[in-house]
């Protein structure tokens, strides 16, 4: 044999090996790598949709966490205003609880003058009836003289 029969021999194998892998190898090779294309491809995408839902989330997530601080300073200053409408009322009610008690005791206190000067006209009417029993140097009769004394101790 030649080498050009030899040549054109291997040529024509090589060809049937080519149109042998075409029609037999390369579709399901092909039909894998589009799979594992396909595969990456829905892997990407899947990544970029959870890419966005997490964006999505932390803004929701942001969004919430900015309403519950709202809330809780406005829950904190409604407590503020209510301790404080609380310690104004109580202030209040001491105020008004210290003027019963200043009143109550100017009453007793006047309560106390006037039996103070009850005792005192008791005491000078007796003084002075003793000072005119002393100048009459005779005995009075209380008794006989109360609408006297009692003149005396009113106009005392």
């Amino acid at each position: 044999m030649s080498i050009n029969a030899t040549l054109f021999v291997q040529a024509i194998v090589f060809l049937i090996l080519v149109l042998f892998t075409m029609k037999f190898v390369w579709p399901p090779i092909a039909k894998a790598l589009d799979e594992r294309a396909q595969k990456i491809a829905d892997g990407l995408a899947a990544a970029d949709r959870a890419k966005s839902e997490l964006t999505a989330v932390n803004q929701r997530v942001e969004k919430e966490l900015a309403e519950t601080r709202n809330e809780t300073a406005q829950r904190l200053a409604d407590a503020e205003r209510r301790a404080q409408s609380i310690i104004e009322e109580a202030k209040a009610r001491a105020v008004e609880e210290g003027n019963k008690i200043v009143a109550a005791a100017r009453a007793e206190a006047e309560q106390q003058t006037v039996r103070a000067r009850e005792a005192l006209r008791e005491e000078v009417a007796a003084l002075a009836v003793k000072g005119a029993e002393q100048i009459l140097r005779k005995e009075v009769d209380a008794r006989v003289h109360a609408d006297l004394l009692s003149r005396l101790k009113t106009e005392l």
